[in-house]
């Protein structure tokens, strides 16, 4: 009989595998959040990443949100039309690269953008709280140190 705690050399259990296991972990995490701002926003999570990337810089280019919160950029164009749309968001040209487009929040943008950071807030604070206060230091320090890592 296979004892379940003895590694076999031959077998990649991936419910046992590390990397796969924060791949689960951080998935079921991020759907759970979706429920909530799709339900509250019904933003897609390009959206929804798009939205909190501006919010948070201010001004930024789609380019620098690529950077930011890695998407492909047209996952990111795809999403800035549909915050446009909204009139959550809006585009100004750059005066010397005619190229470049920065993007801000628009004022009802900003407004929804505060509902959202109170969203967010809220589920982390109930999220910590799921795991308890000790585990959720332990967590961010194992995620600096992966981080830091595998930073290129």
């Amino acid at each position: 009989m296979d004892d379940p705690n003895i590694k076999n050399a031959d077998i990649l259990a991936l419910e046992k595998f590390l990397p796969y296991r924060l791949n689960q972990a951080s998935e079921k995490v991020s759907q759970k959040f979706a429920q909530e701002y799709k339900k509250r926003y019904g933003l897609t999570r390009p959206e929804w990443r798009t939205f909190a990337t501006i919010g948070q810089f201010g001004t930024i280019t789609a380019r620098e949100i690529c950077n930011h919160s890695p998407m492909h950029k047209t996952k990111v164009s795809r999403a800035v039309f549909a915050l446009e749309k909204r009139r959550w968001v809006k585009r100004t040209q750059d005066p010397t690269d005619r190229r470049l487009e920065h993007l801000e929040l628009t004022t009802t943008g900003q407004a929804t953008y505060k509902d959202l950071v109170n969203v967010a807030n809220v589920f982390e604070e109930k999220f910590i709280q799921s795991i308890g206060d000790q585990d959720a230091q332990l967590l961010l320090r194992a995620l600096d140190a992966i981080e830091r890592r595998f930073e290129a």
